[in-house]
């Protein structure tokens, strides 16, 4: 699967393809995976305020503001967990709530068959938006650097599209890790990990690009 990515200086991005043998209803989140979305739960890696600033400033490089109810998902990751308001969805997007929980960077995880290629990772116009929730309601994403596909934008280190979102049919995944550049080497390691804890779970892992 090819992938273009726009120029974005500070981007460390990281895709995954993960594939189960049969959907993801069929295969309850382990035990052990639902054990590490704790804060104290024991990973290999660590987030941090620096981090967090980080992020932050990456998503504003094209005028978004990183702030309220836009803020980056890791950060509402983190509170969620922290006040025992996160539930289990299945086992891809709780390996990549664990990932992104302990290593602060956002991580996006959607349903491969739901996309409409060609797909790429640009920066959408003024204007664009989608619907995030089965509410209906939606997120203004102009400025947001995202994952786009041919009906439009579709995730990002905000919030996914309702539309690209998995359910209990869903067989195999994308998973976006919109990591920064600095400090070296911390976006690869959640990636790294992240592929692991996919397949740990029964999944078969493509890196892509």
């Amino acid at each position: 699967m090819n992938v273009p990515v726009v120029d974005y200086p500070g981007l460390s991005l990281h895709l995954t393809i993960a594939r189960w043998p049969t959907p993801l209803g069929a295969h309850p989140t382990p035990p052990w995976l639902l054990d590490l979305l704790r804060l104290d739960a024991p990973a290999p890696l660590l987030a941090s305020d620096e981090l967090r600033s980080a992020v932050r400033d990456l998503l504003r490089r094209h005028g978004y503001r990183p702030t309220g109810r836009g803020k980056p998902s890791a950060e509402y990751l983190r509170a969620a967990v922290g006040e025992a308001r996160l539930a289990s969805i299945n086992a891809a997007v709780d390996a990549g709530n664990v990932a992104s929980l302990h290593s602060g960077l956002p991580i996006s995880v959607v349903d491969l068959d739901r996309l409409r290629p060609p797909l790429r990772i640009d920066v959408p116009p003024a204007g664009s938006s989608y619907v995030f929730n089965r509410s209906g309601q939606s997120i203004d994403v102009g400025g947001l650097l995202s994952l786009g596909d041919e009906e439009g934008p579709c995730a990002n280190a905000v919030k996914d599209a309702q539309r690209t979102k998995t359910d209990e049919g869903t067989s195999q995944v994308l998973v976006v890790v919109w990591g920064v550049a600095e400090p070296a080497g911390h976006a690869a390691a959640t990636a790294g990990w992240l592929r692991e804890l996919l397949v740990r779970a029964g999944a078969v892992v493509e890196v892509v690009g």
